[in-house]
């Protein structure tokens, strides 16, 4: 059992781990970004089975709400930024554990949209959380596609996260988005610089918050 760290926010790159289960800590909310909630597979397995996603707004190690060790370890998809929340009162708790049934409700709907169906259709709910509307004529643009693709997380966090296998999610994005662009050099780098960003990319104030 390890303690996080009690007083400031914290940046994290995508893939970074915030903490693991049975460690204790306060009670977050996401800045920014998306963290993985999740368990380990087995005793002493490596692996880990996802159990909620956290998106900006959410509260996260709710068991601090109970003054209990996290029973989730907890992975950042994309990079993201925890600030931590005050627990000052009983009625600020009692507030607090409010917005937290609300939001278990809400991130339950969407990990069964994440883990049913075809997984095209996961896919593409997965990438409407990271911020890129499938239904958009922007995706119809190779360049903006360049874009998404580059800012996606690693193709085997993106099959993690809608159980499947990572040819299968290839495969499905290769559906969603318009080929690559075969432009190269500066040209193109300044068109995927003019694309929309996204809304969890970290802001600049990321650089010099602890890790």
């Amino acid at each position: 059992m390890s303690y996080v760290h009690l007083s400031q926010a914290r940046a994290f790159a995508s893939a970074d781990t915030p903490w693991l289960a049975g460690d204790c800590g306060p009670l977050w909310r996401v800045a920014y970004g998306i963290v993985c909630l999740d368990r380990p597979q087995g005793v002493g397995s490596a692996a880990f089975r996802l159990v909620q996603l956290a998106l900006p707004g959410d509260l996260v190690g709710l068991e601090a709400l109970c003054d209990q060790p996290y029973r989730l370890g907890a992975s950042a998809l994309t990079p993201a930024r925890l600030d931590p929340v005050d627990l000052e009162s009983m009625a600020t708790r009692e507030r607090l554990l409010q917005q937290a049934v609300m939001q278990l409700q809400r991130r339950s709907l969407d990990i069964a949209a994440l883990r049913t169906g075809p997984v095209p259709e996961r896919v593409a709910y997965l990438l409407r959380l990271l911020g890129h509307d499938t239904e958009q004529d922007v995706l119809g643009v190779a360049v903006h596609a360049d874009a998404i693709r580059t800012s996606l997380p690693r193709l085997r966090e993106l099959a993690g996260v809608v159980d499947a296998k990572t040819e299968t999610v290839c495969r499905a994005l290769a559906r969603l988005l318009p080929p690559r662009s075969r432009r190269s050099g500066p040209a193109r780098a300044t068109l995927l610089q003019a694309a929309p960003a996204v809304p969890w990319q970290a802001p600049s104030r990321l650089a010099g918050l602890p890790v």
